[in-house]
Parts: structure tokens; C-alpha cells; sequence
């Protein structure tokens, strides 16, 4: 009998955002006060404008 409560529960979306914000936590924890923001964009994956 097949369930249909069986799902996947991954949403790839997700997992990312979870990563970068585990990442700005670490950082921040590791830093001895706010973050400069081109270190944030750097965690982020944010480019810089040309």
C-alpha cells in the first residue's frame, strides 16, 4: 500500500538560506563587533556594482 504521506521534505531553496544564515551567525559570533557590510556581501555571494 502505497502512503501519500510519504513525501520528500527537501526544499533546495531553503537548505541555501539556511547555510548563508548559519554563516553570518558564525561570523558574527566570531567577531568582536558588526560585521562590515562588504564582509556580509562576501558571506552572502553578493557582487559588488561595476
Amino acid at each position: 500500500m502505497v502512503d501519500p504521506f510519504d513525501v520528500a521534505l527537501e526544499d533546495a531553496d531553503l537548505l541555501v538560506e539556511v547555510e548563508m544564515t548559519t554563516s553570518l551567525i558564525i561570523a558574527a559570533s566570531a567577531s568582536d563587533g558588526p560585521l562590515p557590510l562588504d564582509e556580509i556581501d562576501k558571506i552572502l555571494g553578493v557582487r559588488q556594482a561595476s
